[in-house]
């Protein structure tokens, strides 16, 4: 697994306007580092409600889970990206397995802190990356860090969408936008955010369960929304424009944002769930992913290829790979988490039990058979 550092070089910052956030496009470095590097690992290009089956969709909340109150996940996670069939990468994905002792903050909860997050830009990759820059610090800023946890997170993706909109009217050059999903582990309690068609699945004892809404603006849900903000949808597009109801950024975009509101919104769909024993994995896809898999499809071959390497890296990039073969035209980004150290264990289907009987003619036949081997 890579790590990245990223950061603002000295030029840049001594441009910036006082108080706006500076461009962070011309300023991200990159460079390979160890797992251990005590900076959060930053990005790289490259609910109340019953438990939900793949791909059925239920209202965000939390999702019902067992009583295992003894359980703590231990975390190994692994990303990989790929450019596809595009001419640009716009994507952007973060792995912080130890999210606040990383970021230089005491961890006073019983088990992991971790952060994970896919990016996938549209009309360019400055939003992916400011999104991916930002989105975490405002997190880690938040006093009330890690307590309220679903407060903390929507107000970091609105913050984050505010301070975009800032930095664009400093450098029009950034206008773009990007859809986002973060997903948050403190203790055993899992909290995903969604703003527009990124997907996070959860394998529970073999069976997927989604935990994040695709955020299209055909969805009944959102075209609700929608036209409530005075928007609306044409031939499955917000506005006739864009092809997702919620994002970070296009604020550029006319009728689609503005600061009291609009069709496009930046607010996160939350579903949470207490982790289990019987949870093996979470997988983070942007769409190109999900345009040709299926959610109980990927959980199965991600399980497939768990159980021969155990290694998460090397399962984002199996689910890379094969849906570069299933012909994807997207760029490409998956993020798999692992809540066990060992791999997933073979699935054994319950012998059915069936009920015999005998009707009261069969019965007689019965009886009267036995009679007659004693005649």
């Amino acid at each position: 697994m890579e790590d990245i550092e990223e950061g603002f070089n000295e030029s840049e910052s001594k441009n910036s306007v006082e108080g706006l956030p500076p461009n962070p496009t011309a300023a991200i470095v990159y460079r390979q580092i160890t797992r251990t590097d005590p900076l959060i690992l930053p990005c790289k290009n490259s609910l109340k409600i019953k438990a939900k089956l793949s791909d059925v969709y239920a209202e965000p909340g939390h999702i019902t889970e067992d009583c295992q109150s003894d359980f703590l996940p231990k975390l190994r996670s692994g990303a990989y990206a790929d450019i596809g069939f595009r001419s640009t990468m716009e994507d952007a994905y973060i792995c912080a397995d130890n999210f606040m002792q990383n970021s230089g903050l005491k961890n006073h909860i019983d088990g992991p802190s971790a952060f994970y997050a896919v990016f996938d830009g549209h009309g360019g990759k400055h939003a992916a990356d400011f999104a991916c820059h930002h989105l975490p610090k405002f997190i880690l800023e938040d006093e009330t860090f890690p307590s309220d946890i679903e407060r903390v997170v929507t107000s970091a993706f609105l913050q984050t969408d505010n301070a975009f909109a800032e930095a664009c009217t400093l450098d029009a050059a950034l206008a773009s936008g990007t859809t986002a999903l973060a997903a948050v582990v403190i203790g055993r309690l899992l909290v995903v955010a969604n703003a527009g068609d990124c997907r996070a699945v959860l394998c529970r004892h073999g069976k997927a369960i989604e935990m994040s809404r695709d955020h299209k603006p055909a969805c009944s849900k959102e075209k609700k929304r929608i036209e409530a903000s005075g928007g609306y949808v044409c031939d499955g597009y917000l506005n006739g424009q864009l092809n997702v109801a919620r994002a970070l950024g296009d604020w550029h975009m006319e009728g689609l944002k503005a600061r009291d509101g609009g069709p496009l919104s930046a607010e996160p769909e939350l579903m949470t769930t207490k982790l289990t024993a019987s949870d093996e994995f979470l997988i983070i896809g942007c769409d190109g992913i999900w345009d040709v898999f299926r959610s109980q499809n990927a959980v199965d071959f991600a399980r497939r290829r768990l159980q021969e390497h155990n290694n998460p890296t090397m399962c984002s990039k199996d689910l890379v790979d094969e849906a570069l073969k299933r012909k994807s035209g997207d760029n490409l980004s998956a993020v798999v988490v692992c809540f066990q150290q060992q791999p997933p264990p073979n699935l054994v289907a319950p012998r059915s039990r069936v009920n015999r009987s005998f009707s009261a003619e069969g019965l007689k036949e019965l009886q009267s058979f036995l009679d007659g081997l004693g005649n």
